[in-house]
């Protein structure tokens, strides 16, 4: 990105998910400095202090990731309107909404009723609209809630809600989703290009379409990737591997054309599971996939 610092936020959060591995997923990257060369040579990049959920208490997840993705939303915004770039590590993807209710409140402060686009990258819808009580599985359901579907407990972070409009939004590289969140994407009008159409076409050409699409009628965008949107025989290190996923490389191509974007955002990467990644594999994923579009130009 042209000479703005790259704010590293990681958000240890597993509560929304089935393998709480998730939650060291940021710590195991700053440990072991994959994300330090995004620095570029006058050494405009930190990590924040990794945020982390609050005790889950007797009324379960809920209010604890309420509390979570608020701080985090706080966070995202605060950087933006330093002039910095957010780049948030995940934890589960219920950090998500956090994230983009963050930058969806700074783009409404810059200018009342701005809207906010967002590329989807991966394997699962993350669209269920009821919450689970029994499954507490709340990774299921950011997108939901962004779009003012979702629990009602995470669906007005940042008094942003809906935070998204279903014609802002594209999914990529979706192949594992439930009828019922498949019914409330096509209701709304979600553009979602499933894994078959992906491999149709290419990467690269559905990723432009889809930028073309999300900034239509928006002030700025933002991607988020789960990590389990790869082929697992390829990348190991996730929570719910789902087979036939994209190829790092083909990512990487992808993203490249959009390093320097000015409408981009932020970039979000969730759900690394150090425990599935004994030989870092997947954690060098992170930074390729990263450096595709965050590592400066060389001169």
């Amino acid at each position: 990105m042209p000479q703005r610092k790259i704010a590293v936020i990681g958000v240890a959060n597993a509560y929304g998910a089935g393998d709480p591995a998730c939650q060291d997923g940021p710590e195991i990257l700053r440990r072991f400095e994959f994300l330090d060369d995004l620095a570029p040579a006058d050494g405009t990049s930190q990590w924040d202090e990794t945020l982390r959920p609050s005790h889950e208490s007797a009324a379960g997840p809920l209010p604890a990731l309420s509390d979570m993705t608020r701080r985090l939303a706080t966070a995202v915004r605060g950087h933006l309107a330093a002039g910095n770039f957010p780049l948030v590590i995940g934890g589960d993807h219920s950090c998500a909404i956090g994230t983009w209710s963050g930058v969806h409140a700074h783009l409404e402060s810059r200018g009342p009723g701005a809207r906010l686009g967002l590329i989807w990258i991966d394997a699962h819808m993350d669209s269920h609209a009821v919450y689970s009580g029994s499954s507490q599985n709340i990774h299921d359901m950011p997108l939901a809630c962004l779009l003012g579907h979702g629990a009602p407990q995470l669906s007005g972070i940042a008094d942003a809600a809906p935070t998204l409009r279903p014609q802002d939004v594209c999914l990529i590289g979706v192949r594992s989703f439930e009828w019922r969140e498949a019914a409330l994407l096509l209701t709304l009008g979600v553009r979602i290009y499933y894994m078959q159409e992906v491999h149709e076409r290419g990467m690269s050409a559905v990723l432009q379409e889809a930028r073309r699409h999300v900034c239509r009628e928006t002030a700025g965008y933002g991607i988020s990737i789960d990590l389990d949107a790869l082929d697992p025989l390829e990348e190991p290190g996730v929570g719910t591997p789902v087979p036939d996923g994209l190829l790092r490389a083909e990512l990487i191509q992808a993203l490249a054309p959009l390093r320097g974007d000015t409408r981009l955002q932020a970039l979000e990467v969730v759900e690394y599971n150090p425990d599935q990644d004994p030989n870092f594999t997947t954690a060098q994923a992170v930074h390729d996939l990263c450096c595709s579009l965050l590592e400066p130009a060389l001169a």
